[in-house]
């Protein structure tokens, strides 16, 4: 099925190109004031207390004047934070009382925290702890935790949950530069989003320093009992102990693959490129905060074979993390970016049928989800105003967006697009810009260029149209077409499930083979499925997840055991969502959802909380 595309009426092309200083720059999920005043660099000093789940310290923010209005005050972004003291300084050595003000209390973005500040004053001190339920720290038990021994507690600050650990201006417009003293038990390791000086726990004190400029949604920090292994000379995992060994084989390749980037689009501009494994609660696939990408260990599946998702965080280095949107309805340019250069990456690393089988799978699912989305949503340049902008994290900016640059480079050429990407990361480094200085550099330096190979008016369909566009590339795979072969053998009964030839099959193949299958199917091919391969009891997550997907939608009660346990071990919200959605469109789906919930909520990081409490309108009750 392909959507027709739809322009949006409502703009003006001319509009959608022209400066990026009017409203489609403004940030609407952010009450600071970066136009006056603009925050540069943050200190901090933090202590990490676990018996009462809250960090407690001080935030130093230095920063200048934009504005030629002497008196007007800053203003931060906070979410449920204590601030206990504020303080100004000239110099940074001395300081005295300032007044301040919290704002009311907005559910989505939280507390604005107006400071007024003398003519001459260029630093303000906070003095604050955060909330236990803070919505971007998890706090783990030791029970919850791989080792068992030690407590856990990991941040997730995208997209606007860095206000609830830091007072600060929180906004991918603002970039800054930061410092940081984390205080922890000892025998834990403290890790952040920045330069990292042990490989070891050690007495509890730790100095971290990141002096590239970034956003405030990729400042993290991380604190457990972790152990460190070299993947290469740039690269390395941190895992918990007794899960170490399997990750440091699992990302191997990550070296090569942050060789092959950058033959393609230029320098890597962070030092060094790790990766932390978190406990399975968290709730992303991967958080790609510099220096230290956070990953779920739902992509340890034993064969390489779920390692796009380092491929997609390491090309956030370059899309995202170097070249960042400027608000959160330009999202797309952050994630369209990258998984266009992540499938790039995986093309030169494993093969161009790797690549492809990853990008139709991408493609099949854009399509299937697109009907059930309202049209604002299929839109990539999203309007967001007075939403959460968790609501635009879906399919569209990435595979929508990754369709669209494989439509740029398939127009113009694979050599001349590189060429363009490449300059394009150059030419923005460490800026924030919006879809209207994407737009008007592409006329600059694509189509103006290379007259009569793409029109302005094609551009805008994709980016602004809320179909899929007629001219879409169609992503091929040879190995899907010999897996349909088979499928279509086994639901003819010419061949038995146990006769079927999937001992070569990638994780890939198996997707392709499950999703292809007419629903509903019988119960009977359900257990004859199951006992030729074992589907219920998989340890490839993505494998698990499609198979008890289609258990709950067949009323394949032989895995309904395995659903409760996947909800109460698993907290990756891309896994977790659709079986709680499949659930919940029975009444007594809805009760078996509700009665997993209960248990597993606790575990469960704010940011699946939210999303999980609106599936299932939880209200507390098992019911």
């Amino acid at each position: 099925m392909r959507l027709q595309p739809s322009h949006n009426s409502d703009l003006d092309q001319a509009t959608l190109v022209s400066d990026s200083k009017s409203d489609f720059a403004r940030d609407f999920h952010s009450y600071s004031n970066p136009h006056q005043i603009r925050v540069n660099h943050v200190e901090l000093e933090l202590e990490v207390v676990f018996s009462e789940r809250v960090l407690k310290g001080v935030a130093v923010l230095s920063f200048e004047r934009l504005s030629l209005d002497r008196n007007c005050s800053l203003i931060l972004d906070t979410r449920d934070l204590n601030v206990i003291k504020v303080e100004g300084s000239t110099d940074g050595l001395t300081y005295f009382a300032t007044s301040f003000s919290l704002g009311s209390r907005d559910p989505i973005l939280g507390s604005s925290l107006t400071i007024q500040i003398m003519d001459n004053c260029s630093y303000i001190r906070i003095e604050y702890s955060t909330h236990p339920n803070a919505s971007a720290l998890q706090w783990l038990d030791p029970a919850q935790t791989a080792g068992k021994i030690q407590p856990f507690m990991f941040t997730q600050s995208q997209p606007i949950h860095a206000r609830s650990w830091i007072p600060l201006q929180d906004s991918p417009q603002v970039r800054i530069t930061y410092n940081a003293k984390i205080r922890t038990p000892q025998n834990l390791l403290a890790l952040m989003s920045a330069e990292n000086q042990a490989n070891e726990p050690g007495d509890g004190n730790y100095n971290f320093q990141m002096e590239q400029p970034v956003p405030s949604y990729l400042m993290a920090l991380a604190v457990g009992d972790l152990a460190f292994r070299p993947l290469g000379g740039r690269t390395g995992v941190y895992a918990e102990k007794p899960v170490i060994e399997k990750a440091w084989l699992e990302f191997a390749d990550t070296e090569k693959m942050m060789e092959v980037a950058e033959q393609l689009y230029g320098p890597y501009s962070w030092g060094r490129y790790d990766l932390l494994v978190l406990p399975p609660s968290f709730p992303w696939g991967g958080m790609e905060n510099p220096r230290l990408t956070f990953i779920t260990p739902t992509a340890l599946a034993g064969d390489k074979s779920l390692v796009a998702l380092v491929a997609h965080e390491l090309a956030h280095s370059w899309s995202g993390n170097l070249v960042t949107n400027a608000t959160w309805r330009d999202f797309w340019l952050n994630e369209g970016v990258t998984v266009y250069v992540e499938r790039r990456i995986l093309e030169e690393v494993y093969g161009r049928e790797r690549e492809e089988m990853e990008a139709l799978l991408a493609s099949e699912n854009l399509e299937k989800i697109l009907p059930g989305l309202e049209e604002q949503d299929r839109i990539m340049h999203i309007d967001l105003k007075g939403r959460d902008p968790d609501e635009g994290i879906t399919r569209i900016p990435y595979d929508k967006g990754a369709l669209f640059l494989r439509y740029l480079e398939e127009t113009f050429g694979r050599d001349l697009f590189d060429r363009f990407l490449r300059d394009y990361f150059t030419h923005f480094a460490f800026q924030s810009i919006t879809t209207a200085d994407f737009i008007n550099y592409l006329k600059e330096n694509l189509l103006g260029k290379n007259p009569g190979l793409a029109s302005l008016e094609s551009v805008l369909e994709w980016i602004y149209g809320s179909g899929i566009p007629l001219n879409a590339p169609q992503p091929k795979s040879d190995a899907f077409k010999r897996v349909e072969v088979q499928a279509d053998q086994w639901l003819q009964g010419t061949t038995p499930a146990s006769k079927l030839e999937t001992a070569s099959w990638t994780t890939h193949e198996w997707l392709h083979f499950l999703r292809c299958l007419p629903q509903p199917l019988d119960v009977e091919k359900m257990l004859e499925l199951d006992e030729a391969f074992h589907l219920t009891q998989s340890d490839n997550a993505e494998i698990a997840h499609q198979w008890l997907l289609m258990a709950i939608r067949n009323n394949y009660r032989q895995a309904y055991p395995r659903v409760e346990e996947f909800l109460l071990s698993t907290g990756r919200r891309k896994l977790i969502s659709p079986l709680y959605q499949e659930l919940v469109k029975t009444p007594e789906g809805k009760r078996k959802g509700i009665a997993i919930y209960s248990q597993a909520r606790p575990t469960y990081h704010p940011v699946a909380v939210t999303t999980i409490d609106n599936i299932l309108d939880w209200n507390g009750k098992i019911s």
